[in-house]
């Protein structure tokens, strides 16, 4: 059965026009783990955030079961694999799913726990996605 996980794209927008979500998530992640720190060490912030916002946009519209962002997610699978530009251990995804959770939490005022295991469902779909390709 596929979900459309329009409650996860709404609450995506809700979180996306307040200021500082994404900063927010960045904060989260940067100290889960050393080894992401050092990933993000000589990072342009401003493109950053830009993909970011870009790559969950795709990540949930992915989890929803639609092709029209297969190209993307398979670019963004392979820039993130063991042999891509920016590898990405899939130990650390965990991470980046716990850390997105968490601003969701502190920036959707209408975050329920059944929203939440909606997001916590739509990342995992992305990051097994990007796992299977490392």
């Amino acid at each position: 059965m596929t979900t459309s996980f329009q409650d996860v794209q709404a609450s995506y927008g809700r979180c996306t026009r307040q200021k500082g979500f994404i900063t927010r998530f960045y904060e989260l992640l940067l100290v889960s783990d050393d080894r992401i720190r050092h990933m993000f060490e000589s990072t342009n912030w401003t493109q950053q955030n830009k993909a970011l916002r870009r790559g969950i946009s795709i990540a949930l519209t992915h989890a929803s079961g639609s092709d029209i962002v297969e190209r993307p997610m398979k670019d963004m699978a392979s820039m993130h694999s063991r042999k891509g530009s920016v590898p990405v251990d899939p130990d650390l995804y965990h991470y980046w799913r716990e850390s997105l959770l968490q601003a969701v939490h502190e920036f959707d005022p209408q975050i329920t726990p059944t929203l939440e295991r909606n997001w916590a469902a739509a990342l995992k779909k992305t990051t097994d996605y990007f796992t299977d390709r490392y």
